[in-house]
């Protein structure tokens, strides 16, 4: 596995942003571990996950113009992408949306640069594909051009049928979706630690039920 994709499951696992146990998902499912993003709450760590998604995005090659989160989760991660990209030398503008429609000073739903040229949208993770397709429909309206998706964690799970989310975002609207890391990289990292062992017996139990 690339050096950033197996740091980066290990500094989730430090800053318990990903746990083992027994979780239930949107779908009902009993999941042994669980990701959750807003425990990257602090500036050393949001420092950090900029820098894994920016290095994630530029090993992808996709081409893009503009960054774009949404909200809520998605407005920390643009800015600090944008931030660690300009460290890397790449300089790009970032925008956000809000939930509600401002009815005053600048007004509208978009905070920051404007949507023009292709819009590169970053989230935490993929689950049902409602924020993606509010965030293309916010994009396409704005005479921009999705470009992609980058998330942190592609759980390569089954949605309702027998694609994962993942998979219908890509076939949905043709656009690549890139993870910092993937359930692969999170077994790696399970099989290279001999105390782990009974977590990675539950992982593997659960991909081999619901993976794609």
């Amino acid at each position: 596995m690339s050096d950033y994709r197996a740091d980066f499951v290990e500094f989730a696992v430090a800053s318990k942003v990903l746990c083992f146990g027994q979780f239930k998902t949107k779908a009902g499912r009993m999941s042994p571990y669980f990701f959750n993003a807003g425990l990257f709450n602090d500036g050393a760590k949001l420092k950090r996950l900029g820098e894994f998604y920016a290095k994630a995005i530029l090993d992808s090659g996709i081409e893009f113009d503009v960054l774009f989160g949404p909200a809520y989760k998605g407005i920390p991660l643009a800015a600090s992408i944008a931030i660690a990209l300009a460290d890397l030398g790449r300089n790009v503008p970032f925008a956000f949306n809000r939930k509600e429609a401002k009815d005053h000073g600048e007004g509208g739903t978009v905070v920051g640069a404007r949507l023009e040229g292709r819009v590169l949208i970053v989230d935490d993770v993929i689950s049902a594909g409602t924020s993606v397709r509010e965030s293309v429909e916010l994009i396409r309206a704005a005479g921009a051009q999705p470009a992609g998706v980058v998330i942190a964690l592609d759980r390569m799970e089954r949605g309702t049928g027998a694609q994962s989310a993942v998979q219908e975002v890509r076939d949905q609207y043709g656009i690549p979706v890139v993870a910092v890391a993937t359930l692969d990289n999170l077994l790696e990292y399970l099989e290279r630690d001999a105390n782990r062992q009974a977590d990675l017996a539950a992982v593997a139990a659960y991909r081999a039920t619901y993976g794609v």
